[in-house]
């Protein structure tokens, strides 16, 4: 069924889409919790990852699946069935490496064909695949987390994609004993100092029955990957995430949004790296589920790297274009300049979606003018929710919705729990989509659940529309995050940040809201350097973060966005009265920052306890704003 929606007046109207209709099961209890569930049932999904391959070599063989830029400049591309031939050799050279379910396979570099070809080969026969982070081997000083990961997953093989770059941390792996009796296989320029094997010789091995055998054994049970989560304070936590979870999350997926691959295969170019669930789980499994073409973006949003995001826009029209609202937030000034880019993006896109972190308005509004302005019509926007813990997608949104905020209801075979805590309502996870705990962790896998065997996510929800739970839930952040101020009134954290940075757009990269058992909120500010130096006439593009945040214009710019923010929020609870801008950006090896881009606010309060103080002093420096 096509779902529309009234239009906003003015507004024209929304592209249609097919969407499952939207119902849900709501069974309210004595204790004040809200059960929810779907009222889709979840149908037959296949038992792997590797099903759905074999399934797309035979029904779709020559289609691309995977492309990625070469050396040249052009893309190299793989079909499904050229896909499935390598992913049998390789699988067959992890079983000849000793690899098995307790010997896993670990990844230490980005996005590639390779990547994937090495991962869904591990997955193949039954080995975990463990992507880590390219962060933690190349921006950390430390390596603390690398190594705890490689501990952790204890590997019979470990990739690299280039060894000069990695040599660094191939060597603190070395000192630490991490690489005896293991396979180190490297793609090119491998440091004399590592014994390790060419993934072009790797790749060679001819696939033997014992693949095949093994292939055959996979039960949706299989433990798939083991994909780490850094979560709010201490070392990352690795997260089982099996066969059952990853092929029953696209399953339901695939009910609910019924338009992907059903006119034509799917089309994506994604960043998302795939150590994180997003891109890993649910970018990449949507291609290999609906026979789609995956096109491997080598850019980021980040200075420098957003150009290639944009030089492969200009080639690539997706069908749909997932992203984090940072991305969005980056890409847009391009797309307001160039109108061939905006032809190129819009063509083919059925849906824009984002996730990981709530999209601020006007950036809604900004890519809804812009769709208005080359189609004529509002593309649809959506979102999803869930964890790394749930494979990712817990709930989704299958109508049109007209602002952002909105994060869907349960999927096909998930149930979710709205429980009270505090002033919220915590929500909880249960279904065929959630891990069965921890990698090697049983103490924090038993306090991840409840007594009824939910998912303790820690983030919060709410209806969107209380007298009418098909229009969705809402999420209300995290409820680590919410304080109460010192009169004992709670501040959500969550909304407020979203608002704050919306206020003063597109100065602020991100914020991190302060005030527990203070009297009044404040803000500790990570500016958006390039946004800064447009309004600095005058300075390079070189210029360091201090000097920038000292500039008056600056100053003016963020306290008229946030003095306007006041005008409209006068209470205690959501009011701003301090703010500081941060002359250093958030710090990965702090667990202040993922590479998503998601800010860990508990993290950024903890290691910037000094400038917390600055912001709350009773006689602050200059560079406290005062509202």
């Amino acid at each position: 069924m096509s779902m529309t929606a009234p239009t906003r007046p003015g507004k024209p109207p929304f592209a249609e889409l097919d969407f499952a209709v939207p119902l849900v099961d709501v069974t309210r209890r004595e204790d004040g919790s809200i059960m929810l569930a779907s009222g889709h049932v979840l149908g037959d999904y296949p038992r792997s990852l590797g099903d759905m391959l074999v399934h797309q070599a035979q029904v779709h063989g020559e289609r691309v699946f995977l492309a990625e830029r070469d050396t040249s400049g052009g893309w190299r591309r793989i079909t499904f069935r050229q896909t499935l031939e390598s992913v049998r050799g390789l699988a067959q050279a992890v079983l000849d490496a000793g690899c098995d379910r307790e010997r896993s396979v670990a990844i230490l570099s980005g996005n590639s064909i390779d990547h994937a070809l090495l991962a869904l080969a591990a997955m193949h026969v039954g080995v975990p695949a463990a992507p880590i982070s390219v962060a933690y081997s190349l921006m950390s000083q430390d390596h603390a987390k690398l190594l705890h990961c490689v501990r952790q997953v204890t590997p019979g093989i470990l990739y690299v994609d280039n060894g000069a770059p990695y040599a660094k941390a191939l060597a603190a792996l070395k000192n630490a004993g991490l690489l005896e009796d293991v396979v180190v296989v490297i793609g090119a320029n491998p440091p004399p100092s590592i014994d390790s094997i060419s993934f072009e010789r790797f790749a060679a091995t001819a696939p033997t029955a014992e693949v095949d055998a093994a292939f055959a054994a996979l039960t949706p049970e299989t433990v798939g990957k083991v994909l780490f989560t850094s979560g709010s304070t201490g070392l990352p936590k690795g997260v089982i995430n099996t066969q059952r979870m990853m092929c029953s999350n696209q399953q339901a997926l695939s009910q609910v949004y019924r338009f992907v691959g059903k006119d034509k295969p799917p089309v994506l170019l994604d960043w998302l790296p795939w150590n994180h669930t997003f891109g890993g789980n649910h970018d990449f499994n949507m291609m290999l589920f609906h026979g789609g073409t995956l096109y491997i973006d080598g850019g980021k949003p980040a200075p420098g790297l957003i150009d290639q995001t944009i030089a492969n826009l200009r080639e690539v029209s997706p069908t749909i274009y997932l992203n984090v609202p940072r991305g969005y937030d980056m890409l847009l000034p391009a797309l307001e300049k160039d109108a061939a880019l905006r032809k190129s993006f819009f063509k083919d896109l059925q849906l824009i979606f984002y996730a990981a972190a709530a999209l601020p308005q006007n950036l809604w509004e900004r890519l809804e003018n812009l769709s208005i302005a080359e189609r004529g019509d509002r593309v649809t926007m959506g979102s999803a929710w869930g964890s790394t813990e749930t494979a990712p997608a817990a709930t989704a949104v299958h109508w049109i919705i007209d602002q952002p905020g909105v994060i869907g209801l349960p999927i096909p075979g998930t149930e979710i729990l709205l429980t009270p805590n505090g002033s919220k309502h915590e929500l909880r996870v249960r279904g065929p989509n959630v891990t069965p705990g921890y990698w090697r962790s049983p103490e924090l896998t038993k306090a991840a659940f409840d007594g009824d065997g939910f998912y303790r996510i820690g983030d919060a929800g709410k209806f969107f529309d209380a007298m009418d739970p098909t229009k969705g839930i809402v999420f209300d952040g995290r409820v680590a995050e919410d304080f109460k101020l010192s009169s004992g009134t709670w501040v959500h954290a969550g909304s407020l940040r979203v608002q704050a940075i919306s206020a003063c757009a597109p100065l602020i990269m991100d914020c991190v809201v302060a005030g527990h058992d203070r009297e009044e909120i404040g803000l500790l500010i990570f500016p958006n350097p390039a946004a800064c130096l447009s309004l600095c006439a005058g300075l390079g593009a070189d210029t360091p973060l201090s000097g920038l945040i000292n500039r008056p214009e600056i100053r003016a710019a963020l306290e008229k966005g946030l003095q306007a923010y006041n005008k409209r929020n006068t209470a205690s609870s959501v009011r701003i009265a301090r703010a500081l801008v941060l002359d250093s950006m958030p710090s990965i090896d702090a667990n202040e920052i993922t590479d998503k881009g998601y800010i860990n606010q508990r993290a950024v309060l903890e290691a910037r306890a000094a400038q917390v103080a600055r912001l709350f002093a009773d006689q602050p420096d200059d560079m406290v704003i005062r509202l």
